[in-house]
């Protein structure tokens, strides 16, 4: 007997089969691109994800297969609008990489209140927002809007595709500033009136919750067995913590992918302006998250710009550039940067280049930025009373061992790494199986390896790190003025 998890990533849609044990029987992957047609603006067409899905099953499950459930997660908070069949009306507007309704989220605190706003919702109005895109929509795509009567984000539509059934788990709908309300787990009616007043918004479920079953037309799309239950899905980071076991209190999961996500598990509800205060994955638990804009990213484009097919070759100069990379220090905020500075016009800096560094320091500078982006996460995290007693690293970034170690000796953080690795694919799989059965994480991902600090490095890097946090402010308002300087020249006439 099997289950299926499958995740809609940034950059791929990947799916794993595992027995009901945790045994992995097989990985797919189907790699895809963000849309970015405009500065600030990165979306993609829900079309890809039912179509990666069908693929990754029909790959993944042959033909007779026992599949007893499926499980889906996918990158969020994002926004598809779609009409009443359910048919997206527009790309799906990202998460907070999205940086296009700046001018909203400044009206939007200006009639609701920043005060107000955190206390019923948990987080402030930030680019990871979902009442401002819609609003940014309602000004700009009228058309869209007029005719738009339900919220889709990547693991819902799954559902309703594969069920036809129409819901969002209580995570990500937490996630959906300021349209939840936190305190009492239920949509906030009157600033969802005022915001999507013609929306109709999804009954909520816990993300281990069956949603319904596989209908005929979904299964004869993807192969998968009419009847099988799916459950409700939630946003990959709290599917990749599930995979690893990071749900309890006192734990951090670092997720080491195209963006680098922090999700600590605490026993109350704690609020800060610079972080993401939301209901866990699981009923009960309570998250205080941060997330940084771009971190993989940066390594993805250094490798394509370099010119070098894979990462490895890069790994390895980058490990015999040594600490401080040769007197290279990055701000790693190539896309805008989430927390904890929230500034989606912060832009990326190369600070102490000569003409004799290589490569190998561009790329260790890279690693380095996105640990200290970790550290200055988790000392925010930290002074809104976190308490942090077990670090769990996932994701891709932590094959290969380098960029884990950077970020262990940057922060003095002991990092635990599971014997499964896959991500929010395999935390699906795992909540399809506990929703059938009685599935243990503990059993299903042991730990594999531990990875420590060194203090010599540690020390190091504490003064490259007070210079990684001077060098923002004194170079913020030249990234201002070129964000500006590159939204005019997007929107210039060409010729």
């Amino acid at each position: 007997m099997t289950v299926l998890g499958v995740d809609i990533g940034t950059s791929s849609s990947k799916g794993v089969l595992v027995g009901t044990d945790g045994t992995v029987l097989g990985t797919a992957v189907r790699p895809h691109a963000v849309s970015r047609p405009r500065p600030g603006h990165v979306e993609m067409d829900a079309a890809v994800w039912w179509d990666e899905f069908a693929s990754l099953a029909r790959e993944l499950v042959p033909p007779g297969t026992a599949v007893e459930a499926v499980g889906v997660s996918g990158m969020g908070p994002c926004v598809a609008l779609a009409d009443e069949n359910d048919t997206p009306l527009h790309p799906a507007i990202l998460y907070g990489v999205d940086t296009r309704a700046t001018a909203q989220i400044a009206r939007l605190d200006a009639e609701l209140g920043p005060d107000a706003v955190l206390q019923r919702c948990g987080s402030l109005l930030s680019t990871q927002a979902v009442g401002p895109k819609i609003v940014w929509l309602a000004e700009h795509r009228p058309g869209i809007t007029a005719r738009a009567r339900r919220l889709y984000m990547p693991s819902s539509y799954l559902v309703n595709r594969l069920t036809g059934a129409y819901v969002l788990d209580h995570h990500s709908a937490s996630q959906s500033v300021p349209l939840y309300d936190s305190t009492t787990e239920e949509w906030y009616r009157p600033w969802a009136r005022r915001i999507a007043p013609d929306l109709e918004l999804p009954p909520l479920r816990w993300p281990g919750e069956i949603a319904g079953r596989v209908t005929a037309d979904a299964a004869a799309v993807t192969g998968l067995p009419v009847g099988v239950p799916v459950v409700t899905g939630t946003i990959d980071a709290w599917s990749e913590a599930l995979s690893v076991g990071a749900q309890h209190t006192g734990d951090l999961m670092l997720m080491y992918g195209s963006t680098m996500f922090l999700i600590n598990t605490v026993a109350e509800r704690l609020l800060v302006p610079q972080l993401w205060s939301t209901v866990g994955a699981l009923p009960g638990t309570r998250s205080l998250a941060g997330g940084m804009a771009t971190s993989g990213v940066i390594t993805d484009w250094l490798r394509e710009l370099l010119g070098v097919s894979g990462h490895d070759v890069l790994l390895a100069e980058a490990e015999a550039s040594g600490v401080g990379a040769k007197g290279l220090l990055m701000l790693p905020y190539f896309a805008g940067e989430r927390t904890p500075v929230a500034d989606p016009d912060a832009r990326g800096v190369i600070a102490g280049l000569t003409v004799e560094h290589t490569r190998g320091d561009l790329y260790r500078a890279a690693l380095e930025a996105t640990a200290f982006g970790v550290r200055h996460n988790v000392e925010a995290m930290r002074a809104a009373g976190a308490d942090i007693r077990r670090v769990v690293a996932v994701g891709g970034g932590t094959q290969g061992g380098l960029w884990t170690r950077i970020v262990s000796d940057v922060t003095g953080l002991e990092q635990e790494i599971r014997t499964v690795t896959l991500g929010a694919s395999y935390g699906a799989a795992f909540l399809a199986a506990n929703a059938v059965g009685d599935a243990d994480i503990d059993s299903w991902n042991p730990v594999r390896e531990r990875v420590l600090p060194e203090p010599r490095r540690q020390s190091r890097y504490d003064g490259l790190y007070d210079l990684y946090l001077r060098l923002y402010p004194a170079t913020r308002d030249i990234g201002h003025a070129l964000a500006r300087h590159q939204r005019a020249t997007a929107e210039a006439p060409r010729g």
